[in-house]
């Protein structure tokens, strides 16, 4: 069986302000990147757009926390996000949640930015 690694991340520039999301799915045995993903939010907060980018590997400390069940989930706009990642997670027999450096995250880090140049959203 195939293991895979899918590594997220979110950013706004200003919060709120210009918010990407970008994930790149990885093998887990010989690091190849299978796919890359950038996606332009509009105009949210940069916990906004780390919750939208959140699948298994995040360089959020807090999303982590929050889908594991350590921290609770309080803002009304991050609620609904929260409980479709949840779900979509229960239709998995096993998964993991972690939380990587930002220096370990560099990948999904540019395509949240690529997410946000595409419509031309530049620093506030």
């Amino acid at each position: 069986m195939t293991r895979l690694l899918i590594h997220t991340d979110g950013a706004a520039r200003g919060n709120p302000g210009p918010a990407g999301a970008g994930a790149y799915l990885q093998d887990a045995a010989t690091g190849e990147v299978v796919a890359e993903l950038a996606i332009f939010l509009g105009i949210r907060t940069n916990n906004y757009a780390e919750w939208t980018a959140v699948d298994l590997r995040t360089d959020s400390e807090l999303v982590a926390r929050q889908i594991s069940g350590r921290y609770r989930v309080k803002h009304p706009d991050l609620k609904p996000i929260h409980a479709r990642v949840m779900d979509m997670l229960r239709s998995f027999s096993t998964y993991t949640v972690g939380h990587v450096p930002r220096e370990r995250n560099l990948d999904a880090d540019r395509l949240s930015n690529v997410a946000i140049d595409q419509v031309g959203g530049g620093h506030p």
